[in-house]
Order: structure tokens, then sequence, then C-alpha cells
């Protein structure tokens, strides 16, 4: 029940991954990347089917040679979530992969060789209709561009990237995005700034190689919250040393945490404290658990006590104030219903599932009238 978020984004080009918008006035998306061998369909297929119910909106795989390009027709033909094929040096795997009927590629022009290659990738990419990701990485930068700057800088990465948006310039092709990635949250937080100012394309956010599950969320959280706050990024990638899946939940929490996007429940919880009434860790361990599968925006606090319970509760669809001997529950900001702790998780789960079946249909109702 919070108001639209305050932030005010970058205009940018819109362009299209398979049906999924990017920049301009589309909704930021969510992707991640397989880390499945590609050459084996069943697994990766699997992997991406995990990634779409998840809720990601664009899965990146990796095609590093002809026999996985051959690997990727057939993962294509089994999933319905828009794929990029993340594709180096070998300008005949690109070729490929667009006539399989890739989404997106993922290419550097500065790696595929010659014009005369570059022009052949690009011509195919127009006449599809396919668009292309320049990735600039401060790991892999041209080794001109290592010398001339010493070490990886925000400004040798905009320069590597410029230097790429030119050559598709002269090629007259305009259906890109853009990333300037680094591991370094001030490097590549710069180096978005400073790109940002200088094209109209979408920008792919990411801090690249972000570290585990903890750290690399943490990482994620700081740097491209800050660039999203200003409106900087278009679509964004949390790249973590773990199951590609979490990548899209921490995602989309980054995403909610803004406003800039509202995807299933936004909880608000208590660090719980010796005032509580109930157990407010094992019951969010268990909601946030049971709920995963919950996709309509609904806002559900769970206070321990009488001392913030009351007023968060009042600001949520679905609230639950601890209390004594009962705890409380409002509903669309009001009281509605006492608990005891008795099946306490079982009890608010039924709730907080009615209350968004009951938005489901409100929601829907609102756009069939409209």
């Amino acid at each position: 029940m919070h108001s639209e978020s305050p932030i005010q984004r970058r205009p940018s080009r819109k362009i299209w991954v398979g049906p999924v918008a990017v920049g301009g006035d589309a909704p930021i998306s969510v992707q991640s990347m397989t880390n499945t061998d590609t050459h084996d369909v069943e697994a990766t297929v699997a992997q991406i089917r995990r990634l779409e119910a998840a809720g990601a909106d664009i899965v990146r795989v990796s095609v590093p040679d002809m026999d996985a390009a051959e690997a990727f027709g057939r993962i294509k033909q089994q999933v319905r979530v828009p794929l990029v094929a993340d594709i180096h040096f070998d300008y005949q795997i690109a070729l490929r992969v667009a006539e399989l009927g890739v989404d997106c590629l993922r290419i550097n022009p500065g790696n595929i060789g010659r014009e005369d290659r570059v022009r052949a990738v690009v011509d195919a990419a127009r006449d599809r209709g396919i668009p292309i990701r320049i990735g600039v990485n401060a790991g892999s930068l041209e080794k001109d561009l290592q010398k001339k700057y010493g070490e990886p800088t925000p400004q040798a990465l905009v320069e590597s990237a410029l230097r790429h948006v030119e050559h598709l310039d002269r090629l007259d092709f305009q259906n890109f995005k853009v990333s300037v990635k680094a591991s370094d949250v001030f490097m590549a937080v710069a180096a978005y700034r400073l790109l940002a100012g200088q094209i109209e394309q979408p920008l792919h956010l990411g801090i690249t190689e972000a570290g585990g599950l903890r750290s690399g969320t943490v990482k994620s959280a700081v740097g491209l919250g800050m660039l999203l706050a200003e409106g900087i990024g278009d679509t964004i990638r949390v790249s973590l040393a773990a199951d590609p899946v979490e990548e899209i939940k921490v995602g989309f929490d980054i995403l909610k945490s803004l406003r800039l996007r509202s995807r299933g429940i936004n909880f608000i919880a208590c660090p719980s404290c010796s005032r509580q009434n109930f157990d407010v860790v094992k019951t969010m361990n268990e909601l946030e658990t049971r709920l995963e599968d919950l996709l309509v925006p609904l806002d559900v606090a769970v206070i321990g006590c009488v001392v913030n319970g009351p007023g968060e509760a009042k600001e949520a669809h679905v609230g639950l104030t601890g209390g004594t001997p009962n705890n409380l529950v409002y509903i669309d900001g009001k009281p509605a219903q006492k608990l005891g702790n008795e099946n306490l998780v079982d009890e608010l789960e039924r709730l907080i599932r009615r209350k968004a079946a009951e938005k489901a249909a409100a929601d829907a109702s609102l756009i069939v009238r409209s």
C-alpha cells in the first residue's frame, strides 16, 4: 500500500528481447544466466524452467562452440523465456544461433574479428530483428586500454564501450544495449554514470563476479541500488556464486525495495527483541518459504510487539502485531481478528493467501474495465 516510486528514470531507447521490452517506459527486467553445461540440453532446460518459475524475464546461455549452438537451438524450442546467447571470438556461432531463433546476442564487436565478420553478425541481427548487448568487463579490457590507463578504471570501461558503440554506429545499427561491469562497486557505478549521459541505448546493470550468496547480494544491492535510485538502468543481473534462482529473487527484492517492480510479497518484519509476543524469526522464515509461489504484489507486516506493530500493520495489506494474550491481525489497515500463537503461521498463511486472491481478482477486474 506504499506510493509509487519517486525515482525519475533516465530516458532511453526501447528495444525488444523477444517479447520483453527493455528501456524506454518498460519495467526494469530481471535476468540470470545458466551455469549448466549448455551441451547438456536436459539439464539446461530444467534450470531455465526453474528460472522462469522464479520470475526471470530474460535468461542468458553461454554458447562456447558450434556443438553448443546446436544444443542452444534444441533448448530454445523447449522454453518460453527469451534467451540471450553469450558468444565470444567465433562469429559463425553468432550466425548459427541467429538462425536458430536467439532473442539477443551478447558479443564484443572487438573480439569477433575482422570488419567483414562483425558486419555479417550485425546484418544477421538486423535481418531478424535481434538486439545485441555490448558487454564490457573490467577483467577483459583491450590490451591498448590496459596500457593506456595502467589498470581498469571507469574511464577505461567507458572508452571501451564507446569504441564498440562507434563500431555499430558505422554499420547503422542502433538495436543494442550496453553494460560496463566491474567487481568493484565504485568503479562500476562511476562507469555507468559516465556512460549514461553519452548514449541513448538501454543500460544492462550488474556488479560482475560479486561473490557468494550473502556477500554478493550485499555488494549488488549497494551498487545497483545507487544507480537505480538515480534512474540509471533498464535491465539488471545479480551475479552470484550461487544457484541462479537466487539471482532472480535478489534482483526482484532490490527492485521492490525501490518500488520499481512489484512482484510477490514485500515483507516488513522487525528483527525481534525481548518484547516479542511470538517467535518473529521462525514465523518469517516459514512464511517466506511457504509463500514463494505468490506473485501478486502484497505488503505483509510481521511485527512482534505493540511498539511499532500497529503503525506498520495499518500500512500493509496484511499486518500482524504481537500482543498478550493474543496477537492482532490487520487487513487493509483495519483490525480484523485475533490469533493465538498456536497454529499462528498456518492461520496467517491462510489469511495472506485469501487477501492475495482477492487482490488478484480486483486487479484483473480493473484491467478488464479499462
